[in-house]
C-alpha cells in the first residue's frame, strides 16, 4: 500500500509538471514604490516569428517582394487600410475551391492602429536577428546576444520584475507558448542570481498540454498501478524527457500554496471538460498553432485574470521557404490578435478596459529574397540580420494610450525592442525599480517616455 501510494502521488506530482513545469510559489514579495499603476492587467504578444515590414507597416503585399504592383492591408484588425484586389492567396479556400481566396472578416470594427498607439518604425539595435534573441530581448529588455540555445537569458525578464516588485502572486503570471522547441520554456525566468525562478512566471504550452498526448497522458489527472501499468509509467516518463528536461537536467520543484495547485489543478479539469464538450472558445479561423494558441490563452485569461500575459506567435516563420504561407499566417496573425483584444472587451469584465494590449514581432526579415520559390513561384526570405530584418514595430493599446498616434519612420525610428519591458513596468506600477535596475539596455526606456 506504501508503494501504491507513494506511486499515485507521483503520478499527480508528475501530470501537473507536463502541464505547467514552471510552477512557482505565489505571495507578496516586495512592494512597488513606482507611479500608480495605469492598469491593473498587460497581455504582450510577440508577434509571429519574423515580420517583414513591406508586408505589415508599409501593406505592400505583393509590390515589394514579387515585382508585382498589388498592394493591401492583409492585416486590417490591427492597421487601417483597404485589402487587395487581386491575387488573393493569404485567406480560406472559396466555396469553389480556390485556396486562400476568401479573406478571413474582420473581428474589430476599429482597427487597433486607431484604439491605440503605433510606434511604425521601432529599432532592433542588436547586430543579431535570431529568434531566441528576438524573443528574450522582448522579454527581458536586454540584449542576450552572446547566449546560445538552451540557456536562460542571463538578465531578469518582466516576469521577474512583476512578481518581485509588484508583489504579483505566481498564478498573475504567464508566459504561453505556442510549443515548447527553440527553447521557448526557458524564456519564462532568468539565471540573474538576484531574481531567477523564484520570481518566474508560469510556463504554459497548451497545444501540447491539451494534445493528443497531453489527453493520454494528464486528462483527469490519472493514476497508475506499478505492476499492472508499467507501460503507460513509462510512455508518461518518456512524455516528459522528450518534451521539458533541457540538456538532460530536471523538472523543477513545483512550489505552488496548496490552494494554487488546486486551483491549478481545477482549471486543468475544467479545460478538458471543456474541450470534450465542444465549449472552448477559439477564433472563427483556427486552422495552425498560433491561432489555436490564441484560443486556450482565452482561457488562461478567463480563469486566472493574471496581471501579465506573454503569449508567443511563430508561424510566419514558413517565410524561409513559401511566401505564400508567409502571407497567410500573417494574416491569421492579425486575426489572433484581434479576437485576443475582443474577447478581454466583451468576454472577461475583470480586464475589460483595464487592459493594456502590446503587440511586437520579435524582429524583421531581409529585404532581398533568398531565391527559393513557392507553390505560386513566389520568392522567400530570411532574417540575415539586414537591416530590414532589424526594422520592427511595436503598438500598444488600451487605458491611457492615445488613440490614433503613429509615430517613427524609416528615417527616423522612434522606440527600440529593449523598451517593451520598462514600458509594461510603468502600466503596472514598478518603472523606476526596472530602470533603476540597471540590468536593461543602456539605452532602454519607456515607450511613454518617447511620446
Amino acid at each position: 500500500m506504501k508503494r501504491r501510494n507513494f506511486l499515485k502521488k507521483a503520478a499527480l506530482t508528475t501530470a501537473g509538471s507536463i502541464a505547467f513545469p514552471y510552477i512557482l510559489p505565489s505571495g507578496r514579495l516586495f512592494a512597488g514604490s513606482g507611479n500608480p499603476p495605469m492598469a491593473e492587467h498587460v497581455v504582450f504578444v510577440l508577434f509571429a516569428g519574423g515580420v517583414r515590414q513591406q508586408e505589415a507597416i508599409e501593406k505592400r503585399y505583393l509590390a515589394e517582394s514579387q515585382n508585382l504592383d498589388i498592394e493591401g492591408n492583409i492585416m486590417y484588425n490591427m492597421l487601417t487600410g483597404d485589402e487587395p484586389e487581386l491575387k488573393i492567396v493569404y485567406g480560406t479556400t472559396t466555396p469553389g475551391g480556390q485556396p486562400g481566396g476568401q479573406p478571413i472578416s474582420p473581428i474589430l470594427q476599429t482597427p487597433l492602429d486607431q484604439q491605440g498607439t503605433l510606434f511604425k518604425e521601432v529599432r532592433f539595435s542588436s547586430a543579431g536577428t535570431g529568434h531566441f534573441t528576438g524573443l528574450s530581448t522582448g522579454v527581458s529588455g536586454y540584449y542576450g546576444t552572446t547566449q546560445g540555445l538552451q540557456q536562460r537569458p542571463l538578465h531578469p525578464t518582466i516576469f521577474e520584475y512583476a512578481r518581485r516588485y509588484g508583489g504579483f502572486d505566481a498564478t498573475d503570471v504567464w508566459f504561453i507558448g505556442n510549443g515548447i522547441g527553440n527553447s521557448t520554456p526557458l524564456l519564462n525566468h532568468s539565471e540573474h542570481r538576484d531574481y531567477g525562478w523564484e520570481y518566474g512566471a508560469n510556463f504554459f504550452a497548451p497545444n501540447i498540454t491539451f494534445g493528443m498526448e497531453g489527453q493520454e497522458h494528464l486528462k483527469g489527472f490519472k493514476s497508475f498501478h506499478p505492476e499492472e501499468e508499467l507501460e503507460p509509467i513509462e510512455q508518461m516518463r518518456h512524455f516528459l524527457n522528450q518534451n521539458f528536461l533541457q540538456n538532460g537536467g530536471r523538472i523543477p520543484h513545483l512550489n505552488n500554496t496548496e490552494d494554487e495547485k488546486e486551483d491549478i489543478k481545477a482549471f486543468i479539469k475544467e479545460v478538458f471538460a471543456r474541450q470534450e464538450a465542444g465549449q472552448l472558445v477559439f477564433p472563427p479561423v483556427t486552422d495552425n498553432g498560433d491561432l489555436s494558441t490564441m484560443g486556450y490563452a482565452t482561457e488562461i485569461l478567463r480563469w486566472f485574470k493574471p496581471k501579465l500575459t506573454v503569449i508567443n506567435m511563430s508561424a510566419v516563420d514558413s517565410c524561409h521557404s513559401s511566401y505564400t504561407n508567409y502571407l497567410q499566417s500573417l494574416h491569421r496573425a492579425d486575426h489572433g490578435v484581434g479576437f485576443l483584444w475582443n474577447y478581454i472587451q466583451t468576454q472577461i469584465p475583470e480586464m475589460a478596459n483595464n487592459t493594456v494590449m502590446m503587440v511586437m514581432p520579435e524582429h524583421g526579415r531581409n529585404l532581398e529574397p533568398n531565391g527559393i520559390l513557392d507553390e505560386n513561384d513566389w520568392v522567400a526570405y530570411d532574417h540575415d540580420s539586414d537591416a530590414n530584418s532589424r526594422r520592427i514595430f511595436t503598438m500598444m493599446v488600451g487605458p491611457g494610450i492615445d488613440g490614433g498616434l503613429e509615430l517613427g519612420s524609416e528615417a527616423n525610428p522612434v522606440g527600440d525592442a529593449a523598451d517593451v519591458v520598462p514600458t509594461i513596468a510603468e502600466v503596472l506600477g514598478f518603472k523606476n525599480e526596472v530602470l533603476n535596475s540597471g540590468l536593461l539596455h543602456s539605452e532602454a526606456k519607456s515607450l511613454f517616455d518617447q511620446i
